[in-house]
Order: C-alpha cells, then sequence, then structure tokens
C-alpha cells in the first residue's frame, strides 16, 4: 500500500493526465482525440456566433446595406 502511494505522489502532472485521458474505465471516454476536438469545437462555435453578431447588414445580393 506504501509503495503505491509513494509511486503516484511521484508521478508528474502530464503523466496523471495522460492517464487520466487514455483510461477507458472513466464514466465519460475523451481520448487524445477530444482533448483537440472539444476546444477546437468551443472555439468554433464562438467565433461563429459572433461572427453573425459582427456582420454587417446587407440585402439578398449582399452587395448594398438593405432600405
Amino acid at each position: 500500500m506504501t509503495a503505491i502511494l509513494e509511486r503516484r505522489e511521484s508521478e508528474s502532472l502530464w503523466g496523471r493526465f495522460c492517464n487520466w485521458i487514455t483510461v477507458t474505465e472513466n464514466r465519460l471516454y475523451i481520448g487524445w482525440f477530444g482533448v483537440l476536438m472539444i476546444p477546437t469545437l468551443l472555439i468554433a462555435t464562438s467565433v461563429f456566433i459572433i461572427s453573425f453578431i459582427a456582420a454587417p447588414p446587407v440585402d439578398i445580393d449582399g452587395i448594398r446595406e438593405p432600405d
């Protein structure tokens, strides 16, 4: 029991993160694809919403401001 506790304390933060990401016994499995996908989707969604809010008004042709 003592050896297990000592080994866990000496494990680096990165090692614990890698273990948490790759272990399949978690209720929600993220995996390395999820580590890249989740922040990317959050940023893409935020930029998409901001672009609609900040877009200038145009008519149906997209060249003039509506009357």
